[in-house]
């Protein structure tokens, strides 16, 4: 499978645990125009990688505020 760059949103984040982590993988998982994530907790921004072709970064700021994280896009 390619990976359209286009859809792909890299966030610095302030999650740090494994039990943050949880919490984000259930909103993540559980939301369907999500196509893939991964979080890098030894990076020190908690790099959070997306890949979704409906949703923009705003919306997944907006998204992971939700849980009482914060998140923040990272420039290329």
């Amino acid at each position: 499978m390619e990976t359209n760059f286009n859809h792909v949103y890299i966030f610095g984040t302030n999650i740090k645990t494994e039990n943050d982590k949880q919490i984000i993988s259930t909103l993540l998982n559980s939301t369907r125009e999500i196509e893939q994530w991964n979080l890098d907790l030894e990076d020190i921004d908690s790099v959070l990688r997306i890949e979704s072709k409906s949703l923009n970064a705003d919306q997944i700021i907006k998204m992971i505020a939700q849980e009482d994280f914060k998140c923040i896009e990272l420039s290329e």
